[in-house]
């Protein structure tokens, strides 16, 4: 199980980072015009949803499911803030415009 938690959480690591770090959407679909910040967004928000279905998945292997309240999916939203802020440094801080 511990090799699990690893896995999963090196996942999200690159999940919150791969909307700032590639152009195309979802790292797969090319977007002619480019990929603005509310494309970027959408994306994030979807992997986030991504990795919740993959982590309440991985927990109904090992034991029932714990419904979880408000706290919870706040606390799960700002962790993956928090891990997707080298991207969004990369991508708009350090970066040149139009590069």
């Amino acid at each position: 199980m511990t090799l699990e938690v690893i896995v999963f959480g090196t996942l999200a690591a690159l999940a919150a980072n791969l909307p700032f770090l590639s152009d195309k959407l979802f790292g797969v679909v090319v977007r002619p015009q480019g990929k603005g910040f509310s494309w970027r967004l959408l994306e994030w928000s979807l992997l986030y949803l991504l990795l919740g279905a993959i982590a309440w998945w991985l927990e109904g292997r090992h034991s029932p499911v714990h419904p979880q309240k408000w706290p919870f999916y706040a606390t799960t939203l700002c962790l993956f803030m928090v891990f997707s802020w080298p991207g969004f440094v990369w991508r708009y801080f350090w970066r040149r415009p139009g590069v």
